[in-house]
């Protein structure tokens, strides 16, 4: 991932240099530039927190059959469909909690490659 953020920064930063405006040279001490300089890597958010959706309930033979189920079986079923709602509404707040860490990963990702051009430009 590092490598491809540098290689956008590095087909980037031609273009930014042409477009920043002439500045007078930095006059920060090496040691205070270098450290201003450090770019924090973004961590992404771990792949085990990733949230599983529930399966869907198996659909019983009988369903597509002329005759159709008998009532128990098409009761157990509807029981299940019901379930599974149950666990999608709750699946659901969850999985938005993981997009959120997903973009903002995305959003420390573009803001790591902006401090890695900076830091070649300086």
């Amino acid at each position: 991932m590092r490598g491809r953020l540098l290689l956008i920064a590095g087909m980037l930063a031609p273009s930014l240099a042409l477009a920043a405006p002439k500045t007078a040279p930095d006059k920060t001490p090496p040691a205070a530039a270098a450290a201003a300089t450090a770019c924090k890597a973004p961590e992404p958010p771990p792949a085990s927190a990733r949230p599983v959706k529930p399966a869907l309930p198996e659909k019983p033979a009988c369903l597509d059959a002329k005759g159709g189920c008998p009532g128990w079986e098409a009761y157990s079923f509807n029981d299940a469909v019901k379930a599974y709602n149950l666990q999608a509404q709750a699946f659901r707040p969850i999985a938005e909690a993981y997009v959120q860490k997903l973009n903002a990963y995305v959003k420390a990702s573009g803001e790591y490659a902006q401090c890695e051009i900076n830091a070649m430009q300086n």
